[in-house]
């Protein structure tokens, strides 16, 4: 037999039994009616009439009537024919208790004539109700540490139907009072909350049921440990994090609840003390933070045990271990070692010479240790790598000129490889040594010296100075002068050389006159070894000064005094010309040019000079008042600064006309004869001295003016001046040009 039907029949039991306890009928009723509860209103419940045997062809005369029955508002009875029908809806469970028989009692009146009938009606119970509990819902509380087979008292459902339509528990006792009976050993990590549903069914057709839920919530107990979400935890972290950075949340789950699941983290014990000053654990949210500096280069990676403890009674606890991988950033920037072998270095050293070794470290790792080295640009230096891995030579690229570049600072940076990439800087400071490879070089090649004539004998007239762009001792400069090949017009034996300054010495005085110009050669040399020499040439051109008094050639001199006679006939016109003072002075230029005057005369009107070529002529016709004889005082004098003169005295006689002509003739043939000598010599004497000096000048004063402007020009240096330089090249050529024109 299946569930329902075997549900079924158990109701049909109940149903049969509650009738055969409770169910009781009245003995007074003469109708007794059985209805259902809950029938439609308007329902016949019976005939009366037919039911009570009445001539049912008299009964157009008879009335029905309820006349009593404190339920009777249920029902109503036709007055004409006696039928019984509902009047409104009956409910057995509002109108009758208990499980017994539900009657309803009705007196019926019928008149003519005039009957009373009792009437019972029997309301019968349909399932129209279901079962219920006092509540919906039923929360039960077990420890999970419970012991099987313990029972837990259940609530009892009712239901408002009688006899099988009312509700039976299955697997209950005769109380029908229901129990929970826990069957295994529960498990509140397994499963913290157990849902039942308590049915309950009555034995109507169709049964009608009702339910409870059941909530059993297992009551922990601190029987499970933490449990890590990890065994181990691997990190990595970069070194030089903020203080306060997240390295790693740790986690760790506790499967009981309340105070037995909450959990503290700490780390371990046996952790070094360092540890515990680089980082810190969240007891609550188990973050583990930075707390102090983490240096790749010190300590690369950290094994942290960590423990998690929950709060139960005794508290029970796990361990785990964290691991922090430290990676390394490019925050260490390259060091340089130099070790230099020399910071003087020769300037005539072979290229590939070793100056210095070079080591460079870097305490990043792996692509930010890895190190580049390079140079200072434009400099004669190189870095070799050497066998070694980080190791270089510092060796000379090309050759060392001293005087172009006598000091190096050469800078070495070294660059890592990081990103971004750090450098360091070293500089080495080399001093390159001289070596006697420069010459002593002078301002020019040729040197002009302009001196006057009458200088102080053993006075400096001149200095030379050389240059050597090498230092200390091969810089060391003596002077000499080139002596080779003394001749007789040689004027070096007259001159002398301070070796160390230069400084020129006159040992004679020089004459004009005598020596207008000579050249020797000064040769400077310096104290390398082997020693260096140059030389420059010295012309030397001397200046003429106004040291020569005019020397008068007509009238004769005599004893020192010129004097001369003059006869002239009285008849002459005026411009007459009565004689020519010739003169002639050994210096040249202004020096040497002349200037003829009267100083006396006896007459003023009787004759004129010419200032400039000493002719004496008449200024008018002699008259018989006129004297016989006139004295001219001549003054002959020069242009210099401090001029120089010589006088000489011309004796004029007037003479009648035949003796002048007769003393004139003979007079004129010798001083023909001898003016034309003296006049022939002196102009081959001047000319000649003239044309060579312009000739000099001239040359001289092309060369110097045609050299490079580079080049410093000789100096022009004049007794009394210590051999300083009076004037530059330009000033020469003027000077020059201007004295040939002069001359």
């Amino acid at each position: 037999m299946d569930k329902d039907g075997q549900r079924r029949r158990w109701g049909y039991c109940w149903i049969a039994l509650c009738l055969m306890m409770h169910c009781e009928q009245p003995v007074s009723a003469q109708i007794r009616y059985s209805i259902p509860e809950e029938v439609k209103e308007g329902s016949q419940v019976g005939n009366i009439a037919k039911d009570l045997g009445l001539d049912i062809s008299s009964l157009e005369h008879r009335r029905f009537r309820i006349v009593s029955g404190s339920k009777d508002s249920f029902f109503q009875v036709n007055q004409n024919n006696g039928i019984l029908y509902v009047h409104k809806k009956i409910d057995r469970e509002e109108i009758c208790d208990g499980n017994g028989a539900c009657l309803l009692n009705l007196k019926i009146a019928v008149e003519n004539p005039l009957e009373v009938h009792y009437v019972e009606v029997e309301i019968t119970d349909v399932n129209d109700h279901f079962p219920s509990f006092p509540e919906k819902d039923l929360q039960i509380k077990i420890a999970e540490n419970t012991s099987t087979g313990t029972r837990f008292g259940l609530p009892t459902a009712r239901d408002l139907d009688v006899g099988v339509n009312s509700i039976y528990i299955r697997n209950s006792d005769e109380e029908k009072i229901p129990f929970l009976v826990l069957k295994k050993t529960l498990d509140r990590e397994h499963k913290s909350e157990h849902l039942l549903i308590l049915k309950a069914l009555d034995g109507g057709n169709p049964p009608k049921s009702g339910t409870l839920n059941i909530t059993v919530t297992v009551l922990d107990s601190n029987d499970n440990r933490p449990v890590f979400s990890q065994d181990t935890y691997s990190v990595s972290l970069q070194e030089n994090p903020p203080i306060g950075t997240t390295v790693i949340k740790i986690n760790a789950s506790d499967s009981d609840e309340g105070p037995n699941s909450e959990i503290e983290y700490s780390l371990g014990k046996t952790l070094k003390r360092k540890v515990y000053d680089i980082f810190q654990l969240d007891r609550i949210t188990g973050e583990i933070k930075v707390k102090g500096e983490i240096d790749f280069e010190d300590t690369d990676v950290y094994k942290l045990d960590v423990q998690a403890s929950d709060k139960g009674q005794p508290p029970l606890s796990a361990q785990g271990r964290v691991i922090i991988k430290i990676q390394d950033i490019n925050d260490n920037m390259p060091e340089i070692e130099l070790t230099s072998l020399s910071n003087i270095v020769a300037e005539d050293c072979k290229p590939g010479t070793v100056i210095a070794l070079i080591s460079v470290s870097d305490k990043d790792s792996g692509v930010n240790g890895k190190v580049a080295c390079s140079l200072s640009k434009n400099v004669p230096f190189e870095l070799k790598p050497s066998f070694q891995d980080n190791m270089y030579s510092l060796v000379t690229k090309g050759r060392l000129d001293r005087e172009l570049v006598p000091h190096y600072d050469i800078t070495i940076t070294a660059t890592d490889l990081g990103q971004p990439p750090l450098s360091s800087i070293k500089t080495l400071s080399i001093q390159v040594a001289d070596v006697n490879d420069n010459q002593p070089e002078f301002s020019s090649n040729f040197l002009e010296l302009y001196i006057f004539e009458n200088n102080a004998p053993g006075a400096s007239i001149f200095s030379v100075r050389a240059s050597d762009k090498d230092v200390n001792e091969n810089a060391l400069i003596s002077y000499q002068i080139n002596r080779g090949g003394v001749t007789q017009n040689d004027m070096t034996s007259f001159l002398n050389i301070n070796s160390e300054t230069g400084v020129i010495y006159s040992l004679k005085s020089f004459d004009f006159e005598a020596v207008k110009t000579f050249q020797f050669q000064v040769v400077a040399t310096d104290s390398g070894t082997p020693s260096l020499s140059s030389n420059v040439t010295v012309n030397v051109f001397i200046l003429d000064q106004n040291d020569n008094v005019p020397v008068i050639l007509y009238p004769v001199s005599a004893n020192g005094s010129a004097e001369g006679v003059e006869e002239i006939p009285r008849n002459v016109n005026a411009g007459h010309l009565v004689t020519k003072v010739r003169a002639y002075d050994a210096d040249i230029g202004y020096n040497g040019w002349l200037l003829f005057s009267l100083q006396e005369v006896s007459d003023h009107s009787l004759f004129s000079l010419d200032r400039y070529t000493g002719q004496i002529r008449t200024l008018r016709s002699f008259t018989e008042t006129d004297e016989a004889q006139h004295k001219l005082l001549i003054l002959v004098k020069d242009n210099g600064n401090v001029s120089l003169s010589a006088t000489a005295t011309v004796i004029v006689k007037v003479v009648e006309p035949k003796e002048a002509f007769a003393a004139s003739d003979v007079k004129n043939a010798v001083k023909d004869e001898e003016e034309n000598n003296v006049t022939f010599y002196l102009i081959i004497t001047l000319g000649s001295v003239s044309v060579l000096f312009v000739i000099s000048i001239i040359v001289l004063t092309v060369m110097q003016c045609s050299k490079s402007t580079d080049y410093s020009i000789g100096s022009t240096i004049v007794p009394g001046s210590n051999g300083n330089t009076l004037e530059h090249n330009r000033n020469y050529c003027v000077f020059s040009i201007a004295l040939a024109f002069c001359s």
